[in-house]
């Protein structure tokens, strides 16, 4: 070998070794890490009844009118639609929505004052400030809307229902939230993902992740009671919950200074002790009452939107929570239940942490490579494994291989035995992603940081996005 290249073997086998030594120590905690929570859902999971529907309490059905949320900034190619069939899927049912809009967003305006001007159960709310602001600032003057209408008219309204502008709500949705918000204060029911024909790698990947979250990891902490966080979207809390909350944030009870302020109101909710429920309705095998989508179906459009929930829930959403005990409510949770729920919040906040550790084994891939290409065309010696090592990389060859089974497992029974054997090749979709997103997330929370404001990062939906036909809204298996 010629001195000239002596040095560069030294670089690139040191290099490639020092990467793949610290990937795959993260990678071995990170997989312990998943792996416990697997035998909790394991170990947690009910005896099989013959009757997959959970028994909601003895407490009787909640009664009275109910509040949909529907927050929306340029939205005029997805909003009419959606308003449309949601009130054609709750035909019959008591409820108000409630649709935000801004002054200077005036294609959505235009787009929905047909509609809002033919049904009394549409009521539109112009926000006093030029758009976007927050979701939360526009959550929060749909609250103080509701407050006046109830003032005006005498009533109360028994719980407020969130939504986006591109969601296909299920008809009996309403009716579930009635059985259960008796004995909680907040309920969830999954979200489910459109997959589409024409997007199946990147808005595909939203599919698995929400299979595996809420298939497992909201059932989990539903089942322990621990504090349960809002996805935004197919989410009810009852009006006195959020009472309580306006009234400890000054009036609004949505952070206005937050990316997701509908995880951060879920994780609130717990923190004072009040329940929240996880609803499945069936073991996907029957008319399981979910929220559908449709995600992002490109890489920028998904990163971003990713980059948005690990700022707000990882990083802003660490200055805003801190953990378990610092809040006087939680000082009197249980000691074992109270690391549960630390355990839960490092889980919510690894993001970043895990994307570094990501970018250490690609890159530690990417310089072995090399290395080996040396070795082949100038003769250079790789490193030799020690026995440590070797049974590190074994061990983590097992914990993938575990962990992309149980991906594929939640995907399958969603989707159906396709679609979870896509979700193989799909995690590393999933993983470019992420890794893309997190560094996208730490300048968002930098920026944030250094100018005080916080601005409505939403996802933009296109017409085609909403163009499911009945094949695709039954993507979900039943």
């Amino acid at each position: 070998m010629e001195l000239s290249t002596a040095w560069l073997e030294w670089l690139v086998l040191g290099t490639g070794h020092e990467l793949m030594l610290f990937a795959s120590v993260g990678i071995l905690l990170i997989g312990l890490d998943d792996l416990f929570f697997d035998a909790l859902w394991l170990g947690t999971r009910p005896e099989p009844r013959p009757e997959p529907r959970s028994d909601p309490g003895d407490t009787p059905p909640l009664a009275g009118t109910l509040a949909i949320f529907v927050p929306a900034w340029d939205e005029a190619r997805v909003l009419p639609a959606m308003i449309k069939r949601t009130l054609a899927a709750w035909d019959g049912e008591d409820f108000r929505l409630y649709v935000g809009c801004y002054p200077n967003d005036a294609a959505t305006l235009f787009a929905i004052s047909p509609l809002i001007v033919r049904d009394e159960r549409l009521r539109l709310v112009i926000n006093a400030a030029a758009g976007p602001t927050t979701k939360g600032d526009n959550l929060n003057r749909l609250w103080a809307a509701l407050g006046e209408d109830e003032r005006a008219e005498g009533m109360r309204f028994a719980a407020v229902v969130l939504h986006d502008a591109e969601d296909h709500v299920h008809p009996g949705e309403l009716a579930l939230y009635r059985l259960y918000l008796g004995d909680h204060a907040m309920v969830q029911i999954p979200v489910a993902p459109v997959v589409r024909n024409g997007s199946r790698w990147i808005g595909g990947h939203y599919g698995d992740e929400f299979a595996e979250a809420h298939g497992k990891e909201l059932v989990v902490r539903s089942r322990l009671g621990l504090p349960l966080p809002s996805a935004g979207v197919g989410c009810a809390l009852t009006r006195s919950a959020l009472a309580l909350l306006a009234i400890e944030r000054g009036g609004d009870p949505f952070r206005c200074d937050s990316l997701t302020e509908d995880y951060e109101i879920g994780m609130v909710i717990g923190a004072y002790g009040l329940g929240a429920r996880f609803v499945e309705t069936a073991p996907l095998g029957g008319d399981a009452i979910v929220s559908r989508g449709v995600f992002p179906g490109a890489v920028d459009a998904a990163v971003k939107q990713k980059a948005r929930w690990i700022a707000g829930i990882a990083l802003a959403g660490w200055d805003h929570l801190g953990w378990p005990g610092s809040r006087r409510a939680m000082a009197r949770v249980p000691a074992g239940q109270g690391w549960l729920a630390r355990w839960m919040l490092w889980r919510d906040r690894r993001a970043p942490l895990a994307a570094i550790i990501l970018l250490a084994a690609y890159a530690g891939l990417l310089v072995t490579a090399i290395g080996w290409a040396g070795q082949a065309l100038l003769g250079w010696h790789q490193f030799a494994l020690g026995d440590g090592m070797r049974l590190l990389l074994a061990l983590n060859a097992v914990l993938l291989l575990w962990r992309l089974a149980m991906r594929a497992h939640f995907t399958t029974c969603w989707y159906g035995w396709r679609e979870g054997a896509r979700a193989v090749p799909r995690a590393f979709v999933a993983n470019i992603i992420a890794m893309l997103a997190a560094r996208r997330a730490i300048l968002l929370y930098w920026r944030m940081l250094r100018s005080g404001q916080v601005v409505w990062d939403k996802t933009e939906h296109l017409a085609s996005d909403m163009a499911c036909d009945t094949a695709m809204i039954a993507a979900v298996r039943r």
